[in-house]
């Protein structure tokens, strides 16, 4: 399926590793330039020369802490002194720390805030300008299986990927008439380092291996395994392209059959 993604520019936040990873491989796979970010240097200038020279794109990266609005506002300056727009944005972010409620402070609920919800407001309000300008764009938010069934022990990002879920759908409404699309990818359980920390705080909290752990949530997936990155990255390839044009306002799941609702 030709996607219309060749000369796009996207901006990938925490990119390098896991799903932000996937979805910035698969984005220049399609013929995408990148923008990329992530908090530690090293791992993220790697994975900006591997993505370059195994696709031939143009690939430029700057460490960022998407909680700090003014780090945010330094990668979007970045992208528009490199490539002029930024045409997709994929916003995520490492997950807030699991813990029941009694568990979290005040601190860690403003932390949360700041990683989870405030980002994905910086990094909107920086490119949302270009798109309008330009009438288009693509803006898909990374959250969770949570936002519509919540899972036990993630008391923070049950809470906080919720509101990014109403930021987005009345976004989505607001800004549909000027050719942007806004949508919701919701990952369940995928093999990434979240889940190797997630297996890591049950074990602690039940006193269970991880092996443990990892057959528990293979037993609540109808496809019977956990989820690949890539698998989750097609679905980003897909809602950032042409082809989507008349998808807006959505929250798609990628996993595996695991939410039992309805819609």
């Amino acid at each position: 399926m030709e996607l219309g993604l060749d000369g796009r520019v996207a901006l990938v936040a925490a990119s390098s590793k896991g799903l932000g990873r996937a979805v910035a491989e698969e984005l220049a796979a399609e013929g995408c330039n990148l923008v990329l970010c992530a908090r530690s240097p090293e791992p993220l200038e790697a994975v900006g020369r591997t993505i370059a020279e195994s696709t031939g794109r143009q690939v430029v990266v700057l460490p960022t802490d998407v909680a700090d609005a003014r780090q945010v506002e330094a990668l979007v300056e970045l992208a528009h002194r490199t490539f002029g727009r930024v045409d997709v944005l994929v916003t995520n972010g490492g997950g807030p720390p699991p813990g029941r409620f009694e568990e979290h402070g005040i601190e860690a609920w403003r932390a949360g805030a700041a990683v989870t919800l405030e980002s994905v407001v910086s990094l909107i309000r920086g490119v949302l300008p270009g798109m309008k300008e330009r009438g288009w764009g693509r803006i898909l938010n990374v959250t969770s299986i949570a936002v519509k069934q919540p899972v036990d022990g993630l008391m923070l990002s049950n809470s906080l990927r919720a509101a990014v879920t109403g930021l987005a759908r009345t976004l989505a409404n607001e800004v549909a008439i000027h050719g942007i699309t806004v949508n919701n990818l919701m990952p369940g359980y995928t093999r990434t380092e979240r889940l190797e920390e997630l297996a890591e705080h049950i074990t602690a909290s039940r006193g269970i291996s991880e092996s443990e752990a990892y057959a528990a949530w293979e037993d609540q997936v109808p496809m019977g395994r956990i989820g690949e990155p890539r698998e989750f990255a097609a679905l980003a390839a897909f809602l950032a392209s042409e082809r989507a044009s008349y998808i807006t306002g959505q929250s798609i799941a990628v996993d595996g059959g695991w939410i039992r609702s309805l819609l």
